[in-house]
C-alpha cells in the first residue's frame, strides 16, 4: 500500500470518527462507537470502514443500517473537510477482531487447563 494511500486512509478514519461523535445523533449508534480501520481502494473511489463497539447482533445490525444510511451525509461533510479530488463511496463493515481474538484466548486458555 502505498504511502498516499495510508494517509488518505488515516485521515478519513480520523474524520468519520469525529463525525460519529459529533455530528450524528441516531439512537441505533453507541455512544462508544470506534472506527478502526479505513481501506480505500487504490484509486480512491471506494472506502471500506470498519467498525466495533460492544453490542449484540441485532444492535450490529441496526447499527449498520443508520451507517449506511447516513453514508451520503458523511460524505457531504467530509468534502467540507478533506481536500480531495474526489471524496470516495463509503460503506461500512463490522470488525470482528475483538470477538475472534477472545474466541481465541478462550481456545488457549482451554488447551492450556486440560494439560
Amino acid at each position: 500500500m502505498s504511502h498516499r494511500i495510508e494517509r488518505v486512509n488515516q485521515l478519513i478514519r480520523q474524520e468519520i470518527s469525529e463525525l460519529l461523535q459529533r455530528e450524528i445523533k441516531d439512537p441505533r449508534l453507541s455512544n462508544f462507537i470506534a472506527v478502526t480501520e479505513v481501506v480505500t481502494s487504490p484509486d480512491l473511489k471506494y472506502a471500506k470502514i470498519f467498525i466495533s463497539f460492544i453490542s449484540n447482533q441485532q444492535q450490529k445490525k441496526e447499527a449498520l443500517d443508520a451507517l449506511t444510511g447516513a453514508s451520503n451525509f458523511l460524505r457531504k461533510e467530509m468534502a467540507k473537510k478533506i481536500r480531495l479530488r474526489r471524496i470516495p463511496e463509503l460503506s461500512f463493515h463490522w470488525d470482528d477482531s475483538i470477538e475472534r481474538g477472545t474466541h481465541i484466548i478462550d481456545l488457549i486458555d482451554q488447551v492450556s487447563s486440560s494439560d
